[in-house]
């Protein structure tokens, strides 16, 4: 079961008995029944396999997490409340004790929030490198530094890094990578393949595909040798009181990552994935490569569109000619770079509200892979806490609107675009647009 259609719809379940039901029954418990106090005592102490408390685990988002583990390639996945705590949770085990983080300064916003505010109150320090500029995160590396943060295709103009050079950088200096591939999707992209150690995913987007329930997920590669510089990675290779005086490197060997993930940030900060939204998750999973090649040529069709009409400025997709990616898209991405892109308006700031406000099949959202086209204004919106400085640095203009195809019509969306488009007046519009 190679083929990642056929793992879509059957990895990490088998009917059992006495029902025998096809669907992924939802366990809809808090608890589990053990069959004995030995038992119980065993499984408290992490020496035994299995469900404790569904806060740290639970058969329903099990068969989530195996799933996508196999779609990934990875040797386990832990199943969050939401993409942010996902990659809060993934980072966390990485850097908890004030290390420091190289970040691509191309990210989502709420991450952006997440790294220099949060994170800042844990003693966590960052430095933002440029996605485009393996050398400036080699430059960027500290004795401290403890991993390396990117997405594998930017959130919101759809630039693509190049992760086995960044990742080479990494590693040379003794430092995983973890990569946000939410809006790839193991369809369009396994970034295990290519270097990373760690893929979070925010399944609300596209996993889940119908914007109707919050989660994520963290994917482990089992590709990090912590053991090869012990001293650096202490939370997983000293010895623990709560590990009844065992390392986790000891026990776990190649999860070790996985087990302190899960024992202690999953089961202290309690940001747990509910075993309802996780069914709907594998529900999502079983249709993802038909809905991700639809949306991906819907939106091509509406990027070339857009890249010819006399009101847009720029097209920020990798199948734009100029776009600074399109190379290692053309490399890497042999089945597209996904759904989601933007474009600059040519015209000042002041007719992006009527722009926005003119659209009727696009709706405007915060979130993206939905089955719906959404529309959003980043710089408003889930870039709005971001300094001057930093959207500069990320490419996002005050006249940069972000796309999220959907399943409709491609005639439909372009006719939508247009009939907003021609309601920017003629005196909002800069001298190349005229």
């Amino acid at each position: 079961m190679n083929h990642h259609a056929t793992q879509q719809v059957h990895a990490g379940y088998e009917p059992e008995a006495p029902y025998w039901p096809v669907a992924v029954p939802i366990h809809q418990t808090a608890a589990y029944r053990f069959p004995d106090h030995a038992t119980a005592a065993s499984m408290f102490r992490l020496e035994t396999p299995g469900f404790t408390y569904s806060r740290t685990g639970n058969p329903t988002v099990a068969v989530f997490e195996n799933r996508l583990a196999a779609l990934e390639g990875g040797i386990g996945a832990i199943g969050t409340a939401t993409g942010q705590a996902a990659v809060a949770l993934s980072l966390l085990t990485l850097l908890h004790g004030g290390k420091h983080l190289v970040a691509s300064s191309q990210l989502y916003g709420g991450t952006v929030d997440l790294l220099t505010d949060t994170f800042a109150d844990f003693g966590i320090e960052v430095t933002f490198a440029d996605p485009a500029d393996p050398q400036a995160w080699g430059a960027a590396i500290r004795p401290d530094t403890r991993a390396f943060f990117l997405e594998s295709i930017t959130n919101p103009l759809a630039t693509v890094p190049d992760l086995p050079a960044l990742a080479d950088i990494a590693h040379a200096s003794g430092v995983p990578v973890v990569v946000d591939s939410t809006l790839a999707t193991p369809v369009l992209y396994r970034p295990l393949e290519h270097g990373a150690d760690v893929v979070v995913h925010s399944a609300t987007k596209f996993i889940g595909g119908h914007g109707a329930v919050l989660g994520g997920a963290i994917v482990d590669g089992g590709t990090f040798d912590y053991g090869a510089a012990p001293e650096r990675w202490p939370q997983l290779t000293r010895p623990k009181a709560r590990y009844g005086g065992q390392a986790l490197i000891d026990r776990h060997g190649r999860g070790a990552y996985l087990a302190l993930a899960r024992s202690k940030f999953l089961h202290d900060l309690g940001p747990s994935l509910a075993p309802a939204s996780a069914a709907q998750f594998i529900q999502g999973l079983e249709t993802l490569g038909v809905r991700i090649a639809r949306q991906e040529e819907t939106a091509r069709t509406v990027a070339e569109h857009l890249a010819r009409h006399p009101t847009v400025g720029r097209v920020h997709h990798p199948a734009i000619p100029g776009h600074p990616s399109a190379a290692l898209a053309e490399r890497d991405f042999p089945h597209g770079t996904g759904s989601v892109f933007s474009f600059d308006l040519a015209a000042g700031s002041e007719a992006i509200g009527p722009f926005i406000d003119a659209l009727e099949l696009f709706q405007l959202v915060a979130n993206i892979g939905d089955v719906r086209s959404l529309v959003s204004h980043p710089a408003t919106m889930t870039h709005c806490r971001l300094t001057p400085n930093q959207r500069r640095a990320a490419g996002i203009a005050e006249t940069t609107i972000r796309l999220s195809i959907g399943l409709e019509c491609p005639e439909d969306l372009i006719a939508d675009l247009d009939r907003a488009l021609a309601t920017v007046p003629a005196s909002a519009l800069t001298g190349e647009a005229r």
